[in-house]
């Protein structure tokens, strides 16, 4: 097959295939695993034996278990950025694309509620909140951002410092309902979510009373 010159890529070629196959293949059967037994309980052997491959296969792919949590982390980061750029275009409004935002993490995380409870606590005991890029923190700081600049949120607010903040928030609602996740509705987390953003964007102090002349 032919390079398409419209798109400037370039064919995939059957080897290529096989191998992106065999991964995917490895990947999936590993977090299959995870949910079912958890991610301690779960080996190298047995995820090579689901995939149907031999257990040096697996390490042709993946260095470590542990990798498979950079790329759990990695695919949730691009379903993240998809769904924030299809709506993009609909609301450019600050608030409006904060509310999506959430409501998309909550759909993330409610489409494999098995997989992220177990991949959660894995994430954490390896110490991944401390050592990975704040990359959700780094979209509410560009959304904030763009929001102060447009006026659409208070004027001086440091994005950096508002971004970490959300996903503080974020995070907490998110260890929250995975404690529950099996026993909860669909749409509890994303309520869960909007609730705290607008807790956040309302303030929780009463506004004092003018000053009489």
């Amino acid at each position: 097959m032919a390079p398409d010159p419209a798109d400037g890529t370039q064919p995939t070629g059957r080897r290529e295939r096989n191998k992106q196959r065999v991964k995917a293949r490895l990947y999936a059967s590993a977090l299959a695993l995870f949910a079912e037994q958890g991610y301690d309980r779960t080996s190298v052997d047995e995820i090579a034996e689901r995939a149907d491959v031999a257990r040096g296969t697996f390490f042709n792919y993946f260095q470590r278990k542990e990798d498979i949590i950079s790329a759990w982390g990695q695919e949730r980061r691009t379903k993240l950025l998809d769904s924030l750029a299809q709506d993009h275009v609909q609301d450019s409004h600050a608030i409006a694309r904060l509310e999506r935002c959430m409501s998309a993490l909550a759909r993330i995380n409610e489409e494999e509620r098995e997989v992220t409870t177990a991949m959660l606590s894995a994430w954490v005991k390896a110490g991944r909140p401390l050592t990975e890029e704040p990359y959700v923190a780094q979209i509410f700081a560009d959304i904030v951002d763009t929001g102060a600049r447009c006026g659409d949120l208070a004027a001086g607010l440091v994005p950096e410092r508002v971004g970490n903040l959300l996903r503080d928030v974020y995070f907490g609602a998110l260890f929250r309902w995975s404690q529950r996740a099996l026993d909860t509705e669909p749409g509890e987390l994303d309520e869960e979510l909007q609730a705290v953003l607008k807790l956040l964007l309302d303030g929780i102090a009463v506004p004092e009373p003018a000053q009489r002349v």
